[in-house]
C-alpha cells in the first residue's frame, strides 16, 4: 500500500494565516489570538559563540542551525510540538517498499532574489554536502539518511551524481534509500538538507554566505554580519508566507559572558538569553513569567581520546570507568547547574521518543558505592597518592563549562587522587582540537538531529564523523546497523548503551534542559518541541 502524506490541514492553516495578515497589520492585533501587536516586531537574542559556518552544507553546531532555519527552508518544517509540517514541500509519497520518497514542492516558493525554488536546488545541495570536494563535517548525515550510494560518494569512490536524489521536474524530488528508515522524513528538517542556490555559490565561491552575497529561501535574509559580534536577519519579502510572518527583524548578538548577557536582558536589550549556571532557582522566583526550563534533546558528556595522541593511561577501560564512577552527577545537576537538568548514565536523552532508558548498573548504585568501586579500579590499575594519574581536560570557553570542569576535577582529586589540568579554548579552535584528536579528555555536547535514539548512539559507530573518541567496537557497529531495519530497535539500543557504559569511551554527565530568560512579550516559543527547534517566523511580540 502506498503511504501518502499531503498534510493538507497544515497547509490550509498556513494559507488562512496568510490571508489574515493584512487585516492584522491594519488593526494591530494578531488574527488568531487577538493580542495587540507591539509596534516594533524585533526579536533579539544572545549566543555564547560564533558559529563556524552558516553554509547549510558546512554548518555543524546547534546555534548555527537556529540561524539556518530562519535563512533557509527545507522540504519539511516542525511545528511548536515538534510535529512535521510542510516547508517547501507540500507533502510526500512513499513507495510500497519504503525505499523511495517522492516530495511535491509548492509552486510559490522563491529565493530572496525572486528565482523560483525548484527540486534541482535540493538535488544540488544534497550532492554538494556529500561531495569530498566540499569536505563537509556533516557529510556523514547524508550517509545516516541511507541515501543510495551515499557511502561511496562520501568516500570518493563514486561521483556525487550517483547519489540517490533526483529532481524529476521542478516540483518533484525523488529520494532513493538503501533501507527503510521510519524517521527519514524527520531528517529533512535538518539544515544539511536545506536547498542551496547554485548560481550564488558559483558566483561568490566561499564568500557566498556573506551579507550582500547570500541568496536564501527562508522567511529571512541576511542583511548584516559582524563575526563574533552581531548578525541581523530581516524579512524576506519573496518568502511564500511572508504575509503570515510578524517578526520583521532578528538580531543575534554574540556575548561570551553569561552574566553580562543576563544584565543586558534585564535592561531590556535582549528578548532571550541563557540563564547563568546555578541561577535558575533565584531567577524563577524573581521573574516567574520569564525564567523557563524545559527538557531539550541534548546530552552533556566528556569524550576521551582513544588514539595514540591521547593519554596512554586512558587506554585502560577500567581507568576510564573509574573516572566516570567518581563523578557525582547529582551534585552537578542540583548544586552546580540547578536548572532542571537530569543526571546521565546513558548517552541517549531520557525523553527521546520511543526510548526506554536501560538499566545501567552504575545508575542504581549509591555515590558512596560508586566512589568505592572507582578507587578499587584505580588501585588495581597502579595509581595511588604516590603515583597519581595526571589528566588534561579541555572545554570551550563558558562559565558553565568551567564550573562543571572544576567540580569534576575536584571529585576526581578527592576520590581518586587524580591531578587534572584544565584549559579553555575559543569555540572554533576547540572544535578543531577535539576533531583532530589533539586532546586527552574534552567537554562535548550532542543535540539530536531528529527525535529518535539513533541520533545519539550513531556517534558511537566507528565511522561516525563526530566519534571524537575514535572509539571502535565491532559489536556496537553491528547493533547500530541492525537497529536501522529492526521493527523494534530498543533491544539493540539497550545493548549499545550497556557496552558504552562498560567501555567508557565517553562519560555521560547530564541530560540538558533548555534554561532561558524569555521576554514575556514574545509569543510562540515552542516549549513542547523536544529538540527546541524554533523558527522566528512563528513568533510575534505583543504590546505591553
Amino acid at each position: 500500500m502506498t503511504f501518502k502524506s499531503k498534510m493538507m490541514a497544515s497547509t490550509a492553516a498556513l494559507l488562512i494565516a496568510s490571508s489574515h495578515a493584512a487585516w492584522a497589520d491594519g488593526h494591530a492585533t494578531h488574527p488568531e489570538t487577538g493580542d495587540a501587536l507591539a509596534t516594533e516586531q524585533v526579536f533579539t537574542y544572545r549566543d555564547l559563540d560564533e558559529s563556524p559556518s552558516i553554509d547549510p552544507g558546512v554548518a555543524e553546531d546547534s546555534a548555527g542551525g537556529d540561524i539556518l532555519r530562519d535563512l533557509f527552508e527545507g522540504l519539511m518544517n516542525q511545528d511548536a510540538d515538534g510535529n512535521l509540517i510542510p516547508g517547501v514541500a507540500t507533502g510526500f509519497e512513499v513507495s510500497d517498499d519504503n525505499l523511495v520518497y517522492t516530495f511535491t514542492l509548492r509552486d510559490n516558493a522563491k529565493w530572496s532574489n525572486g528565482d523560483p525554488v525548484v527540486a534541482g536546488d535540493f538535488e544540488y545541495a544534497w550532492k554538494r554536502a556529500a561531495s569530498p570536494e566540499l569536505a563537509s563535517p556533516y557529510s556523514w548525515f547524508i550517509e545516516l539518511m541511507s541515501l543510495e550510494n551515499a557511502s561511496a560518494v562520501i568516500a570518493g569512490e563514486m561521483d556525487p551524481s550517483e547519489l540517490g536524489v533526483t529532481a524529476i521536474d521542478d516540483s518533484t524530488l525523488e529520494v532513493r534509500l538503501t533501507q527503510p528508515l521510519p524517521y527519514f522524513a524527520q531528517m529533512t528538517t535538518h539544515f544539511t538538507t536545506f536547498p542551496v542556490h547554485k548560481a550564488t555559490v558559483d558566483a561568490h565561491g566561499s564568500e557566498w554566505t556573506q551579507a550582500g552575497n547570500m541568496v536564501s529561501n527562508g522567511a529571512y535574509k541576511l542583511t548584516e554580519f559582524v563575526p563574533q559580534e552581531r548578525m541581523v536577519r530581516e524579512r524576506n519579502e519573496m518568502y511564500w508566507d511572508n504575509e503570515g510572518t510578524f517578526i520583521d527583524k532578528v538580531v543575534r548578538l554574540v556575548i561570551p559572558d553569561e552574566n553580562v548577557a543576563l544584565t543586558r536582558y534585564l535592561a531590556g536589550e535582549l528578548d532571550r538569553t541563557a540563564v547563568p549556571t546555578g541561577q535558575f532557582p533565584r531567577l524563577s522566583e524573581e521573574y516567574p513569567d520569564e525564567a523557563l526550563s524545559v527538557p531539550t534533546a541534548c546530552s552533556y558528556y566528556y569524550t576521551i581520546n582513544l588514539t595514540d595522541t591521547g593519554n596512554p593511561a586512558l587506554m585502560d577501560a577500567d581507568v576510564r570507568k573509574a573516572l566516570s564512577l567518581a563523578i557525582d552527577r547529582d551534585v552537578i545537576v542540583d548544586n552546580v547547574l540547578a536548572g532542571g537538568q537530569k543526571p546521565a548514565y546513558t548517552f541517549t536523552h531520557w525523553a527521546t521518543a520511543g526510548f526506554e532508558t536501560p538499566d545501567i548498573p552504575m545508575a542504581s548504585m549509591s555515590q558512596a558505592d560508586r566512589n568505592a568501586k572507582a578507587a578499587e579500579l584505580m588501585t588495581a590499575a597502579g595509581y595511588s597518592a604516590d603515583n597519581p594519574l595526571e589528566i588534561d581536560l579541555i572545554y570551550n570557553t563558558s562559565e558553565g563549562h568551567k564550573s562543571v570542569a572544576i567540580a569534576v576535577s575536584q571529585m576526581w582529586k578527592q576520590t581518586l587522587g587524580v591531578e587534572t589540568t584544565l584549559a579553555n579554548q575559543e569555540w572554533q579552535t576547540f572544535l578543531e582540537t577535539r576533531g583532530n584528536q589533539d586532546y586527552q579528555v574534552a567537554r562535548a555536547g550532542w543535540c539530536a538531529d531528529y527525535n529518535e535514539a539513533s541520533t545519539f548512539l550513531d556517534l558511537m559507530d566507528s565511522g561516525s564523523g563526530y566519534n571524537d573518541a575514535k572509539y571502535e567496537n565491532a559489536e556496537v557497529d553491528a547493533l547500530l546497523a541492525e537497529a536501522k531495519t529492526a521493527d523494534n530497535p530498543q533491544a539493540n539500543y539497550d545493548r549499545v548503551e550497556e557496552i558504552v557504559a562498560q567501555d567508557t569511551p565517553i562519560i555521560p554527565i547530564y541530560h540538558y534542559a533548555s534554561v532561558n530568560m524569555l521576554n514575556d512579550a514574545l509569543v510562540g516559543w515552542p516549549v513542547n518541541n523536544f529538540q527546541q527547534n524554533w523558527y522566528s517566523k512563528d513568533f510575534y511580540k505583543k504590546a505591553e
